[in-house]
């Protein structure tokens, strides 16, 4: 009794236990439907088409449409990508995007989406997984078409070989199922699996080798899926039996497991792997090597010492191109006996990428003419980071005419930014900056060499606004005269410069006629020789042009001077020679000292210093008695008059300019010393003449005097007045019967001026005559100076060729005496 009452009561005390543990089941279980209403699970094939329907969550959670409508039903997923749709109208799900199982969930299985849909009013949460089946697209694929063994005949059953895996991205029955070898008379396959469930096989010696009987064995490796139809794919296995020993290496671990950073040193240690071989001597020494079945790109990655089995970092590792490595080492002995082993390499994530600027196209040289906004360069900027460490801003210097302008991602172009100026700028060395956008961030730089080309937008510009140019008179034809120079800031054809001669005037001619320019130099030439009394100055203009597109110029004026030379002799205006006779002038015997004679009148039609004139007495009857006014001209007593001096004086007066070499002339004056003119006959028997001439000789003059008045008044309306009172004046005095020597008249304007040889003053002379002097032998010379001397208003004096013949001509006509 007392042993049922007790199993009675721990029965009763487990029950209560249950009891409690089911009430707690119970709440939570409310709790959770409270919430989360349902879960459904789907299940569909990769690659279905955009639209097909998923399934009707409206049937599978017992919920009607209008509650999804009032519940603002939406899907919430974690990922960014939402390859299922909800279709709220049909309470359907929907593909939205094309799912590829292999890319979303590569060799992971199940591959499901997971995603849930919220309710609002009240709140309900329903999970939904949609799991992705696989279908068979993929066949088996091995990485070489043919594997290579030596093996030595002593290798015992049970040697393995390592072949390499086939690749089959499928999962489930449509992956890699399983490998067949064939022929299998010595051979058979070994399947292993991966931790990741892929298979890889080994080839196993089943029966000891004889390399007698037959020293090559060809065998064929194939891998099939699961799929269907079913898809295979082979390789050649050649086995060569040599002679070896009769134990393999056996690693020390099967797995090996190794993490590092992407920004390992090159050269760093990765894991040191480690075999030994049973044998002895030459046939215990290891070798280390990777299997083929190593990727290729962990190959590049990473290399053992084939002696050590130290595995170094041999390149610079990239996470943004892989995340993990698996290396497949494989020992082997003298013998050929082999074992594996695999080193799993997980990569972790640093910044460690700079952006790379890569130049699509590059437009050298642009013309400075280019408008705002032209296309320089087209450029690729792409940074292999991810996130905030692969975006990127690209700019350059804001002090240069120009900016970058992005196209498209990762596409940016260069553009100008305002006109260019080649004269001011030729050459621009543009850089341009990338820069990420991690902590800390990246740049990168690029320089670009522009070269802006010439257009001609610049004329010639001469160093000066005008010129003056100087030449000597008489000069050689095709002398250098002067040379003009202008610059053009262009630069090529745009800045060659020709310079031209243009078409005008001077003195009524082409300005060719007296001026060539040389084209290339600016050199102004002379064409012909000038003459200074003919011509002064005149001026030209030179032009200047480019070689340009249309061509641009300027010109600019040249004044030409031309400077005077001594090649003219000073010309005796008076007295007038003739054949070695001049005019006699009296000097009365109570003349007192500084008496005026005469006045030796003379002009040079030179200029300057070559027309300064001065006056000296070369040769004289009497040396004490007269003397002559260096800078006037003048004739004077030095002392008083006497009785005993000769009644005929003859003097000799030579003219010089001031020129270099100076030039001169002479003149000889008759000086009758007297009181009475019986006196001075009586010494110059030369002025007895018939009566005849002296009528004939009156009557030419007359007619001479006449010609020449209306020569006058045609030619020299501004002396009009004065040549009649002169003309009236000679008539009332040939009227009057005088016969006295001419005493010259001098206008009021003959002015001595620098000392260039005439009068400073007017002088009044008195004539003294007798009734009947009309009569006497003494004849009249016309003054020359009416002839050969032509004024203006300020008192300067000219005279041309003509008046010199004409002074010759009127000269015949005046009081000859004899020596």
């Amino acid at each position: 009794m007392d042993v049922l009452c007790s199993h009675i009561a721990r029965n009763t005390g487990s029950i209560s236990r249950v009891v409690r543990r089911l009430m707690r089941f119970l709440v939570l279980l409310v709790f959770v439907l409270t919430v989360a209403r349902g879960q459904v699970r789907y299940s569909i094939p990769e690659e279905m088409n955009k639209g097909s329907v998923v399934g009707n969550i409206v049937q599978d959670l017992g919920l009607d449409v209008k509650r999804l409508r009032s519940g603002r039903a939406r899907i919430f997923t974690e990922d960014s990508r939402e390859y299922i749709g909800l279709n709220v109208d049909k309470g359907t799900l929907v593909v939205r995007e094309r799912i590829d199982r292999e890319e979303l969930c590569a060799q992971v299985t199940p591959c499901s989406l997971h995603f849930q849909i919220i309710l609002e009013n009240p709140m309900e949460l329903h999970r939904i997984d949609v799991e992705i089946l696989d279908i068979n697209d993929h066949a088996p694929v091995f990485a070489r078409k043919e594997i290579h063994f030596d093996i030595r005949e002593l290798a015992v059953p049970g040697a393995r070989f390592s072949l390499d895996s086939a690749r089959d991205p499928d999962v489930g029955l449509n992956a890699l199922q399983r490998y067949t070898l064939n022929p299998t008379d010595h051979f058979t396959l070994k399947e292993l699996s991966r931790n990741d469930g892929t298979k890889y096989v080994e080839m196993v010696l089943q029966t000891p080798l004889d390399r007698e009987q037959q020293e090559e064995h060809k065998l064929i490796l194939t891998a099939f899926d699961g799929g269907s139809p079913q898809k295979s794919g082979t390789v050649r296995i050649t086995v060569v039996v040599i002679d070896a020993n009769d134990n393999h290496p056996v690693f020390s671990q099967p797995v090996y497991r190794v993490s590092l950073p992407e920004n390992t040193q090159k050269g760093s240690t990765l894991v040191t792997v480690s075999a030994t071989d049973k044998d002895k001597g030459s046939n215990g020494e290891v070798t280390y090597s990777f299997s083929q079945s190593t990727g290729i790109e962990a190959l590049d990655l990473f290399c053992i010492d084939s002696n050590t089995g130290e595995i170094n970092v041999n390149a610079l590792l990239d996470y943004e191109k892989s995340k993990q490595y698996e290396l497949n080492v494989e020992a082997i002995d003298k013998g050929g006996l082999t074992d594996t082993s695999k080193v799993l390499v997980e990569i972790t994530d640093v910044n460690d990428n700079a952006p790379v600027i890569s130049v699509i196209s590059f437009s050298n040289p642009i013309p400075e003419d280019s408008a705002p906004e032209t296309v320089i360069a087209m450029l690729n900027v792409k940074d292999i980071d991810s996130g905030k460490n692969g975006q990127v801003k690209c700019s350059v210097n804001s002090d240069l005419p120009f900016r970058m302008k992005s196209s498209s991602s990762n596409f940016y172009s260069l553009v100008t930014d305002q006109f260019l100026d080649r004269e001011k700028v030729s050459e621009y060395n543009i850089t341009i900056r990338a820069t990420d956008e991690g902590s800390p961030s990246f740049s990168t730089n690029k320089t670009l060499q522009l070269k802006i080309s010439d257009v001609n937008d610049n004329a010639p510009v001469f160093q000066r606004q005008s010129y003056t140019a100087y030449v000597m008179e008489n000069n050689t034809p095709g002398v250098s005269i002067f040379a003009v120079t202008a610059s053009d800031k262009d630069s090529g054809n745009n800045a060659r410069i020709s310079y031209f001669l243009e078409d005008v005037l001077v003195n009524g001619v082409s300005a060719s006629t007296y001026i060539s320019v040389h084209a290339e130099s600016g050199e102004i030439l002379a064409v012909r020789y000038f003459d200074y009394e003919q011509t002064k100055e005149f001026n030209i203009r030179v032009k200047a042009q480019d070689g340009g597109n249309p061509p641009l110029s300027s010109n600019v004026s040249v004044k030409i001077i031309i400077q005077d030379q001594n090649d003219n002799a000073p010309q005796v205006l008076y007295p007038v020679q003739t054949g070695g006779s001049g005019v006699a002038e009296m000097v009365p015997r109570s003349a007192d000292v500084g008496y005026l004679v005469t006045k030796v009148v003379a002009v040079d039609v030179d200029s300057g210093q070559n027309a300064w004139l001065s006056y000296k007495l070369q040769k004289a009857t009497d040396r004490a008695l007269f003397e002559v006014g260096a800078q006037n001209g003048e004739i004077r007593t030095v002392r008083q008059v006497t009785d005993k001096d000769a009644v005929k004086q003859k003097l000799t007066v030579v003219v010089e300019d001031n020129g270099q070499p100076s030039r001169s002339a002479t003149v000889n004056i008759n000086v009758a010393v007297a009181d009475s003119f019986p006196e001075v006959l009586s010494e110059f028997p030369d002025f007895t003449h018939d009566k005849d001439y002296n009528d004939n000789l009156t009557f030419y003059l007359v007619l001479a005097l006449a010609v020449v008045s209306f020569l006058f008044i045609v030619s020299i309306i501004a002396i009009l007045s004065v040549k009649c009172y002169r003309w009236r004046r000679e008539r009332m005095f040939y009227k009057s019967g005088a016969n006295l020597p001419v005493i010259p008249y001098y206008p009021p304007l003959y002015a001595d001026v620098g000392g260039t040889g005439t009068l400073q003053h007017v002088y009044n002379y008195e004539v003294c005559r007798t009734t009947d002097s009309r009569k006497s032998d003494l004849k009249y010379a016309r003054p020359s100076s009416e002839s050969i001397i032509s004024l203006d208003t300020s008192g300067t004096q000219t005279i041309t060729h003509a008046q010199k013949q004409k002074l010759n001509h009127d000269s015949e006509n005046q009081v000859r005496f004899s020596n």
